[in-house]
Protein backbone atom coordinates (compact mmCIF):
# COMPACT_ATOMS: atom_id res chain seq x y z
CA UNK A 1 0.00 0.00 0.00
CA UNK A 2 3.42 2.30 0.88
CA UNK A 3 4.20 2.64 -2.76
CA UNK A 4 0.38 3.17 -4.09
CA UNK A 5 0.01 7.34 -5.60
CA UNK A 6 -2.66 8.54 -3.90
CA UNK A 7 -6.42 8.68 -5.03
CA UNK A 8 -6.72 12.02 -2.77
CA UNK A 9 -4.34 14.46 -1.26
CA UNK A 10 -6.04 17.49 0.30
CA UNK A 11 -2.61 20.46 0.70
CA UNK A 12 -2.76 23.44 3.04
CA UNK A 13 -7.15 23.59 2.92
CA UNK A 14 -7.88 27.11 4.60
CA UNK A 15 -11.71 27.48 5.26
CA UNK A 16 -12.65 31.04 6.42
CA UNK A 17 -16.10 32.08 7.39
CA UNK A 18 -15.93 35.78 7.53
CA UNK A 19 -13.37 36.38 10.33
CA UNK A 20 -13.91 32.59 11.48
CA UNK A 21 -10.64 30.19 10.35
CA UNK A 22 -12.27 26.79 10.26
CA UNK A 23 -9.58 24.93 8.57
CA UNK A 24 -6.04 26.13 9.32
CA UNK A 25 -3.80 24.61 6.45
CA UNK A 26 -5.05 21.00 6.91
CA UNK A 27 -3.30 18.02 4.83
CA UNK A 28 -4.80 14.88 3.72
CA UNK A 29 -3.84 12.08 2.07
CA UNK A 30 -5.49 8.76 1.30
CA UNK A 31 -4.67 5.90 -1.34
CA UNK A 32 -6.94 3.28 -3.43
CA UNK A 33 -8.75 0.81 -0.91
CA UNK A 34 -7.67 2.33 2.37
CA UNK A 35 -9.44 2.96 5.40
CA UNK A 36 -8.76 7.01 7.04
CA UNK A 37 -10.25 7.53 10.44
CA UNK A 38 -10.91 10.62 10.66
CA UNK A 39 -11.50 11.75 14.73
CA UNK A 40 -11.64 14.62 16.54
CA UNK A 41 -14.12 16.73 19.08
CA UNK A 42 -17.17 19.07 17.88
CA UNK A 43 -15.83 21.56 15.84
CA UNK A 44 -12.68 20.01 15.62
CA UNK A 45 -13.17 20.87 11.77
CA UNK A 46 -14.52 17.40 10.43
CA UNK A 47 -17.41 17.93 8.85
CA UNK A 48 -16.22 21.32 7.31
CA UNK A 49 -13.41 19.17 5.69
CA UNK A 50 -15.75 16.33 4.34
CA UNK A 51 -18.34 19.42 2.79
CA UNK A 52 -15.26 21.22 1.05
CA UNK A 53 -14.90 17.28 -0.27
CA UNK A 54 -18.54 17.10 -1.35
CA UNK A 55 -18.86 20.28 -2.69
CA UNK A 56 -21.05 22.21 -0.05
CA UNK A 57 -18.06 24.34 0.88
CA UNK A 58 -16.02 26.03 -1.52
CA UNK A 59 -12.14 25.95 0.33
CA UNK A 60 -10.98 29.28 0.96
CA UNK A 61 -7.59 27.77 -0.18
CA UNK A 62 -5.40 25.12 -0.64
CA UNK A 63 -5.16 22.56 -3.27
CA UNK A 64 -7.33 19.24 -3.88
CA UNK A 65 -5.42 16.54 -6.01
CA UNK A 66 -7.38 13.56 -7.24
CA UNK A 67 -5.94 10.78 -8.96
CA UNK A 68 -2.97 12.94 -9.61
CA UNK A 69 -4.46 15.97 -11.41
CA UNK A 70 -5.69 19.27 -9.38
CA UNK A 71 -9.13 19.96 -9.16
CA UNK A 72 -11.96 21.95 -8.08
CA UNK A 73 -15.33 20.85 -6.25
CA UNK A 74 -17.66 23.19 -6.78
CA UNK A 75 -20.60 21.47 -6.32
CA UNK A 76 -22.12 18.29 -5.35
CA UNK A 77 -22.57 16.94 -9.07
CA UNK A 78 -18.43 17.85 -9.33
CA UNK A 79 -17.98 15.25 -6.42
CA UNK A 80 -19.94 12.72 -7.61
CA UNK A 81 -18.24 13.31 -11.37
CA UNK A 82 -14.93 12.37 -9.63
CA UNK A 83 -16.24 9.42 -7.68
CA UNK A 84 -16.62 10.62 -4.20
CA UNK A 85 -19.97 9.90 -2.68
CA UNK A 86 -21.07 10.08 1.29
CA UNK A 87 -22.57 8.34 3.82
CA UNK A 88 -24.62 10.99 6.68
CA UNK A 89 -26.12 9.67 9.57
CA UNK A 90 -29.93 10.69 7.55
CA UNK A 91 -28.34 7.82 4.55
CA UNK A 92 -30.33 10.12 2.08
CA UNK A 93 -32.01 7.37 1.34
CA UNK A 94 -36.36 8.06 0.66
CA UNK A 95 -38.19 6.06 3.04
CA UNK A 96 -41.16 5.46 0.95
CA UNK A 97 -39.25 3.76 -1.58
CA UNK A 98 -37.69 0.21 -1.74
CA UNK A 99 -34.32 -0.65 -2.07
CA UNK A 100 -34.62 -1.17 -6.18
CA UNK A 101 -35.94 2.47 -6.13
CA UNK A 102 -33.23 4.09 -3.57
CA UNK A 103 -30.33 2.50 -5.59
CA UNK A 104 -31.55 3.36 -9.16
CA UNK A 105 -33.05 6.40 -7.74
CA UNK A 106 -32.47 8.97 -10.81
CA UNK A 107 -30.64 6.24 -12.89
CA UNK A 108 -33.42 4.02 -13.25
CA UNK A 109 -33.27 1.35 -15.86
CA UNK A 110 -35.74 1.10 -18.81
CA UNK A 111 -36.51 -1.38 -21.55
CA UNK A 112 -38.67 -0.88 -24.94
CA UNK A 113 -42.07 -2.41 -24.79
CA UNK A 114 -43.98 -1.73 -28.07
CA UNK A 115 -41.78 0.83 -29.13
CA UNK A 116 -41.92 2.78 -25.90
CA UNK A 117 -39.74 3.54 -22.92
CA UNK A 118 -41.00 2.37 -19.56
CA UNK A 119 -39.31 1.00 -16.27
CA UNK A 120 -37.70 -2.28 -16.21
CA UNK A 121 -38.31 -3.00 -12.59
CA UNK A 122 -37.70 -6.38 -12.99
CA UNK A 123 -34.07 -6.27 -13.89
CA UNK A 124 -33.90 -3.54 -11.11
CA UNK A 125 -35.04 -5.81 -8.63
CA UNK A 126 -32.71 -8.92 -9.72
CA UNK A 127 -29.36 -6.27 -10.13
CA UNK A 128 -30.13 -5.49 -6.82
CA UNK A 129 -30.74 -8.35 -5.13
CA UNK A 130 -27.23 -9.66 -6.96
CA UNK A 131 -25.61 -6.61 -6.10
CA UNK A 132 -26.47 -6.14 -2.55
CA UNK A 133 -25.85 -9.83 -1.61
CA UNK A 134 -23.01 -10.08 -3.91
CA UNK A 135 -21.26 -6.65 -3.04
CA UNK A 136 -22.55 -5.81 0.66
CA UNK A 137 -22.55 -9.34 1.93
CA UNK A 138 -26.42 -8.92 2.85
CA UNK A 139 -29.42 -10.78 1.94
CA UNK A 140 -32.55 -8.77 2.67
CA UNK A 141 -35.87 -10.81 2.07
CA UNK A 142 -38.14 -8.47 0.76
CA UNK A 143 -36.88 -5.99 -1.80
CA UNK A 144 -40.05 -4.34 -2.37
CA UNK A 145 -40.94 -3.04 0.80
CA UNK A 146 -40.22 0.52 1.48
CA UNK A 147 -36.69 1.00 3.38
CA UNK A 148 -38.35 2.50 5.93
CA UNK A 149 -39.02 -1.53 7.14
CA UNK A 150 -35.55 -2.23 7.51
CA UNK A 151 -33.10 -2.54 10.46
CA UNK A 152 -30.91 0.99 10.48
CA UNK A 153 -28.02 -1.59 9.52
CA UNK A 154 -29.79 -2.56 5.99
CA UNK A 155 -30.97 0.96 5.75
CA UNK A 156 -27.12 1.72 6.20
CA UNK A 157 -25.88 -1.19 3.55
CA UNK A 158 -28.63 -0.26 0.93
CA UNK A 159 -26.94 3.31 0.92
CA UNK A 160 -23.34 2.00 1.15
CA UNK A 161 -24.36 0.11 -1.91
CA UNK A 162 -25.77 2.81 -4.01
CA UNK A 163 -22.63 4.66 -3.79
CA UNK A 164 -20.96 1.56 -4.65
CA UNK A 165 -23.07 0.34 -7.55
CA UNK A 166 -22.56 3.64 -9.18
CA UNK A 167 -18.60 4.09 -9.24
CA UNK A 168 -17.65 5.83 -5.98
CA UNK A 169 -13.76 5.38 -5.99
CA UNK A 170 -14.05 6.84 -2.44
CA UNK A 171 -16.55 6.73 0.64
CA UNK A 172 -16.82 9.20 3.48
CA UNK A 173 -19.06 7.39 6.46
CA UNK A 174 -19.81 9.74 8.86
CA UNK A 175 -20.71 7.94 12.29
CA UNK A 176 -21.86 5.07 10.20
CA UNK A 177 -22.26 2.97 13.70
CA UNK A 178 -23.39 5.65 16.05
CA UNK A 179 -27.13 4.83 16.07
CA UNK A 180 -26.57 0.51 15.39
CA UNK A 181 -26.89 -2.27 18.14
CA UNK A 182 -23.72 -4.82 18.22
CA UNK A 183 -24.67 -7.30 15.78
CA UNK A 184 -24.97 -4.31 12.88
CA UNK A 185 -21.94 -2.54 13.88
CA UNK A 186 -19.75 -6.00 13.17
CA UNK A 187 -21.74 -5.75 9.81
CA UNK A 188 -20.80 -2.15 9.16
CA UNK A 189 -16.99 -3.07 9.77
CA UNK A 190 -17.49 -6.16 7.20
CA UNK A 191 -19.13 -4.21 4.91
CA UNK A 192 -15.69 -1.48 5.23
CA UNK A 193 -13.45 -4.76 4.73
CA UNK A 194 -15.59 -5.27 1.71
CA UNK A 195 -15.01 -1.92 0.51
CA UNK A 196 -11.16 -2.23 1.15
CA UNK A 197 -11.29 -5.42 -1.21
CA UNK A 198 -12.66 -3.75 -3.61
CA UNK A 199 -10.02 -1.40 -3.97
CA UNK A 200 -12.29 1.85 -2.89
CA UNK A 201 -10.91 4.16 -0.34
CA UNK A 202 -12.88 5.40 2.94
CA UNK A 203 -12.62 8.11 5.38
CA UNK A 204 -14.40 6.57 8.94
CA UNK A 205 -15.62 9.38 10.97
CA UNK A 206 -16.40 8.24 14.30
CA UNK A 207 -16.77 9.19 17.97
CA UNK A 208 -15.78 5.64 19.19
CA UNK A 209 -12.40 4.93 19.36
CA UNK A 210 -12.68 1.27 19.54
CA UNK A 211 -14.82 1.33 16.17
CA UNK A 212 -11.82 3.53 14.51
CA UNK A 213 -9.17 1.32 15.84
CA UNK A 214 -11.10 -1.97 13.97
CA UNK A 215 -10.95 -1.31 10.54
CA UNK A 216 -8.88 1.91 9.75
CA UNK A 217 -5.14 1.94 8.49
CA UNK A 218 -4.18 5.54 9.39
CA UNK A 219 -5.68 7.84 11.52
CA UNK A 220 -5.90 11.88 11.53
CA UNK A 221 -6.79 14.02 14.63
CA UNK A 222 -8.10 16.97 13.99
CA UNK A 223 -8.55 19.65 16.81
CA UNK A 224 -9.84 23.54 16.53
CA UNK A 225 -9.71 23.50 12.88
CA UNK A 226 -5.38 22.11 12.67
CA UNK A 227 -4.38 18.94 11.73
CA UNK A 228 -2.59 17.95 15.00
CA UNK A 229 -2.07 14.06 14.06
CA UNK A 230 -1.87 11.61 11.63
CA UNK A 231 -0.15 7.97 12.24
CA UNK A 232 -0.82 3.97 10.83
CA UNK A 233 -3.41 2.60 13.43
CA UNK A 234 -0.31 -0.08 14.32
CA UNK A 235 1.60 2.77 15.30
CA UNK A 236 -0.98 4.71 17.30
CA UNK A 237 -1.87 4.70 21.15
CA UNK A 238 -5.73 5.52 21.47
CA UNK A 239 -4.61 7.14 25.24
CA UNK A 240 -2.15 9.56 22.64
CA UNK A 241 -4.82 10.17 20.45
CA UNK A 242 -7.52 11.62 23.27
CA UNK A 243 -4.43 13.73 24.16
CA UNK A 244 -4.71 15.10 20.90
CA UNK A 245 -7.99 15.08 20.46
CA UNK A 246 -8.71 17.60 23.69
CA UNK A 247 -4.92 19.03 23.72
CA UNK A 248 -4.08 17.69 26.71
CA UNK A 249 -0.60 15.73 26.82
CA UNK A 250 -1.00 11.88 27.66
CA UNK A 251 -0.17 12.35 31.56
CA UNK A 252 -2.52 15.44 31.70
CA UNK A 253 -5.27 13.20 30.41
CA UNK A 254 -4.46 9.56 31.57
Amino acid sequence: MSNQKPLLEMKNIIKDFGGLRALDNVDLSINPGEVLGLVGENAAGKSTLIKILTGVYSKTGGDIIWEGQKVEINNRADSLNLGIDAIYQNLGLVETLNVPENLFLGKELDKKVLGISVLDNKKMEQESRRFIKEIIGLDIKNLNDPVINLSGGQRQSVAIGRAIYWDAKMVIMDEPTASLGVEEVFKTFEIIRNLKKNNTAVIFICHNLEHIFEVVDKIMVLRAGKRVGFSDVNEADKQEIVSLMVGMDAKTAS
